[in-house]
Formats: C-alpha cells, structure tokens, sequence
C-alpha cells in the first residue's frame, strides 16, 4: 500500500489540520473534541445546521461548512462515526437561539451517536436522516444508507436556515428532499483503508460491483464490466424506478466521483445521464459534477438525483460560500 502520511495513528489528526489550514479564511478547528465551525458570524436567531461523518468521505462534511450550508461539522476517524461529544460541543459553540438542525446519514453509528450527542446538548434539536441509496430496499431491516444525497440536503437546508426558516420549517425541508433524492452507486475497484493496509473486496479486471456503499462495503451484485452508458442505464433504472419522475419533472443531476475516477470520465456519464433522463421527458434542470461523497481511493461513480420544484430551486441555487461548493457571492 503506497500513501502519504507519517503514521497511520496521526493520518486523520494531521489531515484535519491542514483542512483547516488551507481555509482559514472560512473554517475554524477545535481539535478536541474535534470540530470545525464556520468562522463568519451568524446573525441572531438562525438555526443551526451541522452533519458530520467519518473521514474518507472528503470533502463531505468540512468541505461544506460556510456560509448558505453548515455551521459546523463533526469528524470522525476513517469510515467511523464522530462521538457523541463532538456533536454536544459543536451544537452548544454553534447554537444561535434558534436551535440546531442535525443532518446524519443512516448508518448506525452516526445516527446512534448523533442522537446521544443531542441529548447532552443543551439546546433545542431535531435531526434529519438522509437515506438516498436506492440499492437497498425501502424496508430494508437497517434502512437505507445515506450516500451522495447528504450534499443536497445539507445545501438546501442551509439555505433554508439562512433565509430565516425556523427549526420546524427547515426540518420539513430536509425531510422533503430526502424523499425526493435517490442515489446509487458503482465501483470498478475497492478502496484501501489505510489502517487496514489492503482492499476491502476484490474485483477481476472485468467486473463491476452495482450498488456500493460509501465505506468500501460490498454492493449488491458483481456484474461483468459494461460500456458507459450500459451503466448508466443500470443506475438510472433503479432511481427512475424509485422516484417515478413524470413526463415534465424537472431534477437536479448529481454525479460524483467516488475518489479515483477522473473528471473526464465523471462529465462521460453525466451525458449519458442526462440522455437517459431526457429521453423520458424529464427536465435537467441543476447539476453538479465532481467528488464531493468520496470513498478514499475507489474508482467509481455514483448518480444522484432530485425531483425539483420552485423552492427546491430557489434553495439549491442560493448564496453559498465553503470551501468545496461556493456561488452566487
């Protein structure tokens, strides 16, 4: 295993450090217990919004601490959920009067964590559970797990809570595009966990692994490699079977890298997405290309997509300024 760091135990102190090094100019870190909030004041009465998550996802959750999204993030070690005092901490530094939204994507920990961490907080709270990923069923027995759909809800309640939504009203957002955003992933290789030293899965140089996770776990079917666009058509299905979107739906278009996987080939699919979509009459209205919802090294692609209305746009498209999604400043 060839990677940079000094010692396996420092790898994640050190990574964060310098996070908040490289954007000094919008994050502040609190090394113990480990935080980063957003240095621009917050005018009175706003509510809250943090999410957190293992490390390994970058720059899903820091990168995303800033003006129009989160007021703070929570990191934990690689591929493991934050501690509970993490979460108390950041909500007690970051509460404004008007209470803190959590923003936890369905994995056990993260949500177990996140809710004792809200119970020793002494604040109002309410949490949001993102549960996007459309490779595992609807009553699957843990839920669905939270992908590439935790960036949308973070944006989209952020700017709810910037325009002055109270702690009520922005949850009602998240929840609503939760329902509305369904991911899915595909992997050409595993990633390497650098405490582990090796791959999580192995894959022949001519399979594909439909319906990966975001922490090097298994998907739901080894397939043989196809073409791009055989792919695309394989993904899409299932969202399109999900979210139904009729003839006219206008959505936002999400692909993101898992880690490994080139731009050149992240906007390929893109355009095959969107031929896909439109096709059926659907609307490509926003979209966004890049790794934001990573997995360390994997080589991989997954596709998200949210069924948008007049809010939801008015959300998506305002002021937002962090670290890794930044316009209209």
């Amino acid at each position: 295993m060839k990677k940079f760091y000094n010692t396996i135990e420092k790898l994640f102190d050190e990574s964060i450090l310098g996070v908040a090094r490289a954007h000094k100019d919008i994050l502040k870190l609190n090394p113990d217990p480990c935080y980063i909030t957003r240095i621009e004041p917050t005018r009175a009465n706003k509510v809250a919004v943090i999410s957190g998550g293992g490390a390994g996802h970058e720059p899903l959750h820091a990168g995303f601490v800033g003006f129009g999204m989160l007021d703070a993030a929570c990191p934990g070690q690689t591929f493991t959920s934050p501690t509970p005092d993490q979460m108390m901490a950041a909500a007690e530094e970051v509460n404004n009067g008007a209470g803190v939204l959590f923003v936890v994507k369905n994995y056990a920990g993260d949500v177990m964590n996140f809710e004792i961490g809200a119970e020793m907080a002494d604040c109002e709270s309410v949490s949001v559970i993102v549960e996007d990923d459309v490779s595992l069923p609807k009553d699957h027995p843990i839920g669905r797990r939270g992908v590439a759909g935790t960036l949308i809800v973070e944006k989209m309640v952020g700017a709810a809570a910037e325009s002055g939504l109270d702690l009520a009203a922005c949850k009602a957002i998240g929840d609503r595009v939760v329902e509305a955003t369904a991911s899915m992933g595909v992997a050409l290789t595993s990633c390497t966990i650098p405490a582990l030293g090796e791959p999580t899965f192995e894959l022949a140089e001519d399979e594909m692994e439909i319906g990966v996770g975001i922490h090097g776990e298994r998907g739901i079917k080894t397939m043989k490699l196809g073409t791009a666009s055989e792919v695309v058509a394989i993904i899409s299905k299932a969202i399109e079977d999900d979210l139904k979107p009729q003839k006219g739906q206008r959505i936002l278009l999400h692909v993101n890298g898992l880690g490994a996987t080139p731009p050149m080939e992240q906007y390929l699919i893109f355009d095959f997405a969107c031929q896909y979509f439109e096709e059926r009459g659907v609307i490509i209205e926003r979209s966004l290309v890049g790794n934001y919802t990573t997995a360390l090294d994997m080589a991989g692609i997954s596709i998200t997509v949210t069924l948008l209305d007049d809010e939801l746009i008015s959300l998506w498209d305002a002021p937002v300024s962090t670290a890794n999604l930044r316009w209209g400043m």
